[in-house]
């Protein structure tokens, strides 16, 4: 039966940044061993800076928390500038007191996907499971990678992107969406189902109507997201744009 998921409506997106970043420092303190699922694309820009000014004076720490990334591109090496391993480098863990033997990425350049998604799921179990899991939402409703499909994968899985998805991460490849992988690694519906606590993150207008969708819509896989109604221990937050809807 689907469960009426909290909602925290901020004025916006800084807000927003601030309000989850003292969450994080709050379960770092609480567990400085926490292990973190992070997110990338733009939604989580400003809740890295925020983490970084707030590693660099003392309110969080990083030290023993180990860290998973959610998705990353099919076909590019890890040191490629698109690269999401490059981009959680660039705006989060240079400027960070993390151990980098506790930060795990997927390996886009490994030659067998499935035996990659099974490396990572294992991971994940020998850490103890993921404590939180910070989520985006994509406009056509992807967490992580996993697109609005007949079916929902449940563990870590190589995925074919959408188009929508693609523009979305033009940013990173010059602006083209052609130049961005067609493929990708992503955390399973049932890899983020086994996190703790979830808090999923959206900003702006446009992902007004996906939110509209995820808060009181069905429960479909042509809204990935919409699955979070069933989770015990998930935050919405959010910002008035994103909210409009509701």
């Amino acid at each position: 039966m689907p469960l009426r998921p909290a909602v925290s409506i901020l004025p916006d997106a800084n807000a927003v940044a601030r309000r989850l970043a003292a969450r994080v420092a709050d379960a770092l303190r609480a567990n400085p061993s926490l292990v973190l699922g992070l997110p990338t694309g733009r939604t989580p820009l400003l809740l890295y800076e925020e983490l970084v000014r707030l590693a660099k004076d003392g309110t969080a720490g990083f030290a023993a928390a180990t860290t998973f990334n959610l998705d990353e591109f099919i076909g590019i090496p890890a040191t490629h500038p698109g690269s999401y391993r490059s981009f959680m480098q660039r705006h989060l863990f240079d400027h960070v007191n993390i151990d980098p033997s506790r930060i795990n990425f997927l390996d886009g350049s490994a030659p067998d996907a499935e035996a990659e998604g099974c490396r990572y799921e294992k991971a994940i179990e020998k850490a103890g499971g993921i404590d939180l899991l910070i989520l985006g939402i994509g406009t056509n409703g992807h967490v992580g990678f996993n697109e609005p499909s007949r079916g929902l994968a449940a563990r870590t899985h190589r995925v074919t992107l959408k188009a929508e998805t693609r523009r979305s991460n033009a940013a990173l490849f010059g602006g083209d969406p052609d130049a961005v992988p067609a493929e990708a690694l992503s955390m399973g519906m049932g890899t983020i189902f086994d996190a703790r606590s979830v808090v999923l993150v959206a900003t702006g207008e446009r992902k007004a109507p996906c939110v509209e969708q995820l808060v009181s819509g069905p429960i479909t896989t042509e809204l990935p997201a919409s699955f979070l109604q069933l989770h015990a221990n998930v935050e919405i937050m959010l910002d008035k744009a994103a909210a409009q809807k509701l």
